[in-house]
C-alpha cells in the first residue's frame, strides 16, 4: 500500500469522532404511511417495495458509521391523504424531539392540492419546527415549476425555507419502459433534471431568492443538462416559449446531495455548475444496506483525504455546508488551506475548438477584472498551448482561502462561468502546495 494512501486513512480514522457528519438525505417509513399505502393498493407505485424503518436501528447505523445528524423526510409514493401526511410530520417531530441533535426533518406536503400544502407548511414550519420542507418532482402530474404552485414559493420565501427534492414515478408512467428499466435506475434521475428544468425555465428560484432547494442523488442530469439548456435559451425566446431566465440566481439557489454513486469524477463534474459550499452528504437510508452505506461513507472521506483539488473541500462536504443551509450555522463555510496562507492552482481546461475565440475573450475579460477590482485575487494569467490551442491554463494565485471563495461570488467570474460552460469540455481544477512559501515573498519583492 503506498504511504500517501496509508496517511490517508490514518487521518480518516482519527477524525471520525472529530465531528460527526451530517446526513441530508434519509427517510422515514411509517406504519401509517404504509398501512395507507396497502389500503389504496399503490404498494409497488414505485416499482419497489418500500424499506422498513426503525428509529433505533437508524441510530445504531449512524453511531457505527459516524453520523452525527440526519435529515428525515418521507418516501415516495406521495400520499393522497392529508391526514396520512399530517402524522407522518408529527411522527417526525416527535423523533427530532425525542433525539436532540439527532434528527431534523424536512414536512411533507399534501399536494396536488395547493391550499392544503400551504396551510400544512405553515403548520410544519411554524409549530412542529419542521426544518425545512419535502417536496416531489411531481404529484399526480403536477410538477414543480407549475404556475399552480407560485403561491406556496412565496409562502416559502417569505420563511426562507429550505426544500429538499426527491424524484417520484413520472406521470403518465410507461409500465413497459418501468419494468424494463427500474425507476431508480434512470427516470428518477430523469424526474429530478425535469422538475429542477421546469423550475428555471419559469426563473421560479430567482423570483422566490429566499428558498434553497437541495438535489438529491448528485445532481441527477443537470451538469449535462444545465450546459444546453443555456445554450437553447436564446433560441427558445426568440420563439416566445421561455421568458428571462436569472441564471445566476436560479443556480445559486440549488445544493446538491451525494447520495447513490458518488465518486471524485461525480463531484468534478457537479462543480462545473456550482461551488463546493453547495455540496452535501447524502446516504438514502434505508434504501441501502447499513453496511453498504457504511463502505460508501468511508470510501467518499477517503478521496476527500487523497485526491490534491477535492481535500480542501472535505468538511465542508461532510458537515460545515449542510450546517449552514439547515441552519445550524451563522458562518457560511470555506474550504480547508495548508497553514491558511496563498492558494495556488494551475487550472487546466481543454476548450471545444468552435468555441475557442469566444471563450478566450470571456476569460481574457475575467482575468483583468479580478486582478484590477479584488486585492485578494494577485495573479490570473491565462495560457494557451502551443502545440494544441484548445488546451487552455491559467495560473491561479489568490491571498487566501477567503479572497478565493469572494473570488467566486463576484459578478464577472459568475459572469463567465455561467457564459463559458457550454465551451468547456474538460475542466481540472489541482490546488497546488509550494515546496518552498518563502520564495514566494522573494518573486513579489524582486524588481526589474
Amino acid at each position: 500500500m503506498r504511504i500517501r494512501t496509508v496517511i490517508a486513512l490514518l487521518a480518516i480514522a482519527t477524525t471520525t469522532w472529530a465531528q460527526g457528519v451530517i446526513d441530508v438525505h434519509s427517510h422515514i417509513i411509517t406504519p401509517e404511511f404504509l398501512s395507507a399505502l396497502e389500503s389504496e393498493g399503490r404498494q409497488m407505485d414505485e416499482g419497489f417495495p418500500l424499506p422498513k424503518y426503525d428509529a433505533g436501528a437508524h441510530l445504531k447505523w449512524m453511531d457505527a458509521a459516524g453520523i452525527q445528524t440526519s435529515v428525515l423526510t418521507l418516501a415516495a409514493p406521495q400520499p393522497t391523504s392529508a391526514k396520512v401526511v399530517r402524522n407522518t410530520n408529527e411522527a417526525a417531530a416527535k423523533l427530532k424531539q425525542e433525539h436532540p441533535g439527532r434528527f431534523l426533518f424536512c414536512a411533507a406536503l399534501p399536494l396536488p392540492r395547493v391550499d392544503d400544502a400551504i396551510r400544512e407548511a405553515i403548520y410544519a414550519l411554524d409549530t412542529l419546527k419542521a426544518d425545512g420542507i419535502k417536496l416531489a418532482t411531481n404529484v399526480q402530474g403536477q410538477y414543480l415549476g407549475a404556475p399552480e404552485l407560485d403561491t406556496l414559493f412565496s409562502v416559502l420565501n417569505e420563511r426562507h425555507a429550505v426544500v429538499i427534492l426527491h424524484p417520484h414515478r413520472p406521470e403518465p408512467v410507461n409500465h413497459q419502459v418501468m419494468q424494463q428499466t427500474p425507476l431508480a435506475m434512470q427516470e428518477y434521475l430523469s424526474e429530478t433534471t425535469r422538475a429542477v428544468s421546469n423550475m428555471i425555465s419559469r426563473n421560479l428560484l430567482a423570483r422566490y431568492p429566499d428558498v434553497k432547494v437541495v438535489v438529491p442523488h448528485c445532481g441527477a442530469y443537470l451538469p449535462l443538462s444545465v450546459p444546453r439548456m443555456k445554450s437553447l435559451t436564446p433560441v427558445m425566446q426568440a420563439n416566445k416559449m421561455v421568458g428571462n431566465i436569472d441564471w445566476e440566481k436560479n443556480l445559486a439557489a440549488l445544493y446538491y446531495d451525494l447520495a447513490g454513486a458518488h465518486s471524485p469524477e461525480v463531484i468534478r463534474m457537479l462543480l462545473t455548475i456550482t461551488t463546493p459550499d453547495h455540496l452535501l452528504y447524502g446516504s438514502d437510508y434505508p434504501y441501502v444496506a447499513p453496511q453498504v452505506l457504511t463502505q460508501s461513507l468511508q470510501r467518499m472521506k477517503q478521496y476527500l483525504t487523497t485526491e490534491p483539488d477535492l481535500a480542501p473541500f472535505r468538511e465542508m462536504i461532510l458537515h460545515k455546508n449542510a450546517e449552514w443551509v439547515m441552519g445550524k450555522s451563522l458562518t457560511k463555510p470555506v474550504a480547508d488551506t495548508y497553514d491558511g496562507k496563498m492558494i495556488v492552482r494551475l487550472a487546466e481546461i481543454e476548450v471545444y475548438p468552435e468555441h475557442l475565440t469566444e471563450y478566450l475573450s470571456y476569460a481574457n475579460e475575467v482575468d483583468r477584472l479580478s486582478v484590477e477590482r479584488e486585492p485578494g485575487v494577485i495573479c490570473l494569467f491565462p495560457m494557451q498551448s502551443a502545440e494544441d490551442s484548445t488546451m487552455i491554463r491559467i495560473l491561479e494565485i489568490y491571498a487566501s482561502e477567503e479572497a478565493y471563495q469572494q473570488h467566486l461570488k463576484t459578478d464577472h467570474f459568475q459572469r463567465y462561468k455561467q457564459g463559458t460552460m457550454h465551451m468547456v469540455k474538460n475542466l481540472k481544477l489541482p490546488t497546488m502546495q509550494p515546496l518552498d512559501p518563502e520564495t514566494m515573498k522573494l518573486i513579489f519583492k524582486k524588481q526589474r
